[in-house]
């Protein structure tokens, strides 16, 4: 079952960010081959512009530059999103959210604990060849291709069960 009504589903915040880009992609192009940087500058605008209408602030990260050029994969790798940059424990046991890294991205993905200090508590997801997920009580940053069916199930799990939890839950 999708995520309660008044909650941002993952999915839906990367289908509305890649129909942005979309709706844009002709000046976008047109600004990655003139000058990336403000190609760069316009992508994380719009990154910020469908964020906030999601409650989150959505960025796009290039850890290889050359890809600010491919216009096409702006938000399909690469992501971060924060919801609360000051939370510093999970609402669920640590131990719910490595069991359904595992659970729901297959055998291939080894979920540990990461960041322990200063009170604070994360889980870093390996997943061999195809990258890491960082996730942090507040944000997560999705180092892979986050048009992965595994992937985006994982991801609208953590924004139901981690970022957005209900009151009632």
């Amino acid at each position: 079952m999708g995520g309660a009504l008044g909650t941002t589903a993952f999915s839906a915040l990367m289908d509305d960010f890649r129909a942005n880009v979309a709706q844009n992609r002709d000046a976008l192009l047109a600004m990655a081959k003139r000058n990336p940087h403000m190609a760069y500058q316009k992508v994380n605008e719009l990154a910020l512009f469908v964020g906030s209408r999601h409650r989150v602030n959505l960025q796009l990260h290039f850890p290889v530059p050359a890809k600010v050029a491919d216009v096409d994969s702006y938000g399909t790798e690469n992501v971060g999103i924060v919801v609360d940059k000051f939370r510093r424990t999970f609402p669920v046991p640590r131990e719910t959210v490595k069991q359904k890294a595992a659970e729901i991205l297959g055998p291939g993905a080894k979920a540990l604990d990461a960041y322990m200090y200063e009170g604070k508590e994360g889980v870093k997801v390996v997943m061999a060849a195809e990258g890491r997920i960082e996730v942090l009580p507040g944000s997560v940053h999705l180092w892979c291709r986050v048009d992965n069916e595994r992937v985006k199930k994982y991801a609208d799990w953590l924004m139901e069960n981690v970022y957005f939890v209900s009151a009632t839950g």
